[in-house]
């Protein structure tokens, strides 16, 4: 038989594991947010790198597009893109600084696909309305691209309460609705209006 005192300490044992137990269960707990957090924050760095290069090539690629257009709307509107694109790379090298990363581009698979699109569509199409057509297209998809990914950015910027990373991303995010918007307002205007002529008068000839 179990005397009084062995009781008590059998007792007193139960207790403190139950009290080590509940506190590794709530240990565990804060350690997993915080591993959340950091993985949250590796993935926003390493989704600024891959919009910093996709900006940067972007800036290599309008120049083509504007000089394979015709239309005086569709050109006006590349070359006014082109300024608005170099100064968002100016401005991720700003949230770079912001969250105390160094500015550095890792490839964007996803915008060089893009790219490689538009100037597949250039190369075969004849310059005219059928080729601007093309282009807006081309850019349009890299448009939508941008949007999903600065609107994915600014989210993630929220959440790790990134504030002036967040305000930076916001404006580009509306510069990049705004573009979209210019580009179908060409194509609507006069663009595929004149493609589908175009069309029509080869096939009758």
């Amino acid at each position: 038989m179990k005397t009084s005192e062995q009781t008590k300490k059998t007792s007193a044992g139960k207790n403190q594991t139950g009290k080590k137990q509940s506190g590794a269960k709530g240990s565990g707990t804060v350690k997993a947010k915080s591993s959340a957090a950091d993985g949250l924050r590796e993935l926003f760095v390493d989704s600024l790198k891959d919009i910093y290069w996709a900006e940067k090539a972007l800036t290599k690629a309008l120049p083509k597009m504007a000089k394979n257009a015709t239309s005086e709307n569709l050109i006006t509107t590349i070359n006014d893109h082109l300024t608005v694109t170099e100064e968002q790379v100016t401005r991720l090298e700003q949230i770079f600084d912001l969250i105390g990363e160094k500015a550095s581009a890792k490839k964007c698979e996803a915008m060089e696909g893009l790219i490689k699109e538009g100037e597949s569509i250039m190369e075969e199409t004849q310059e005219g309305p059928v080729r601007d057509a093309g282009i807006i297209a081309a850019s349009q998809k890299i448009e939508h691209y941008e949007i999903a990914t600065y609107g994915t950015l600014a989210a993630f910027a929220h959440t790790l309460g990134e504030d002036e990373a967040l305000d930076l991303l916001q404006q580009t995010l509306d510069e990049e609705k705004e573009a979209d918007t210019l580009l179908t307002e060409v194509a609507y205007n006069n663009i595929n209006f004149e493609a589908s002529d175009e069309e029509s008068e080869e096939e009758e000839e």
